[in-house]
């Protein structure tokens, strides 16, 4: 199984499915992924680093001088942005200056692309952190993972490196008042030999409670699109994830399928 690192802090625009034209930002170190979930599908592969401060983040005056630079350039090429996005090499918000790089990226977004959105694709694991969680309410774009309904499939799914309960991250989820997109995967397999699919019972009916509790403005459900880490992982197609967003059409929150 290959693994796919960004190798710098600013990269693209590319072209996202999910979000057009995405500038992207990558704030964890170029040689390693840095997460705090192991998931079974993730493209850059297994998080084999479990400590999340054995290395050295970018500075922050490193980080926003590339990301100037990168806008500089994109803008000068005449290249269009739709977003501003906060991907990487793992989890985004592990980096301990998260909440001042968001601030200073507001400023940089409004000089050079006011018209952009800046979004953070994260697993929601450092919501319990109040900076973060307070810097991920000031942008218009959170996309926060919430793969699982129940504790045990959460373990299966994401692997978390770090002790993470279901019902506190829903709970700092609710904080966010509507004002989110989550973003969930949906597929089965094995595990360590034990077969699941995220999208049957008890699971799927948990995880629709808890898009209820949270509701928020939009949810995105997507299925495998690369090559994932874990061997024995089964997509689901179009029609099996749109009899899941059905269900949370129901509910009177805005799905779509990927």
């Amino acid at each position: 199984m290959s693994t796919f690192l960004w190798e710098s802090i600013a990269f693209g625009p590319i072209h996202s499915r999910r979000l057009g034209s995405s500038l992207g930002i990558n704030l964890l170190p170029t040689d390693v992924k840095i997460c705090s979930f192991n998931c079974i599908y993730c493209e850059c592969g297994w998080t084999l680093e479990k400590s999340l401060t054995a290395r050295e983040y970018y500075p922050v005056e490193t980080v926003m001088q590339a990301i100037e630079h990168k806008l500089q350039e994109t803008l000068a090429a005449g290249k269009a942005v739709d977003s501003i996005t906060f991907s990487g090499n793992g989890e985004p918000t592990l980096h301990p200056h998260f909440d001042e790089i968001i601030d200073r990226l507001l400023v940089l977004r409004d000089t050079y692309f006011p018209k952009a959105v800046i979004t953070c694709l994260s697993n929601a694991t450092q919501l319990m952190r109040p900076e973060v969680c307070a810097a991920l309410k000031r942008i218009e774009n959170p996309l926060l993972k919430l793969d699982a309904g129940t504790q045990e499939m959460l373990n299966i799914i994401n692997g978390p490196i770090v002790p993470v309960n279901i019902d506190e991250v829903v709970r700092e989820l609710c904080s966010f008042e509507g004002k989110v997109v989550i973003q969930s995967m949906f597929l089965s397999g094995e595990k360590d030999g034990i077969p699941f699919d995220n999208s049957a019972e008890p699971n799927l009916s948990e995880w629709l409670e808890k898009i209820r509790l949270i509701h928020p403005r939009k949810v995105m459900i997507y299925s495998l699109d690369r090559e994932a880490p874990a061997a024995k992982l089964h997509k689901f197609e179009k029609e099996k994830l749109e009899e899941i967003a059905d269900r949370v059409r129901a509910l009177n929150i805005n799905v779509e399928t990927y």
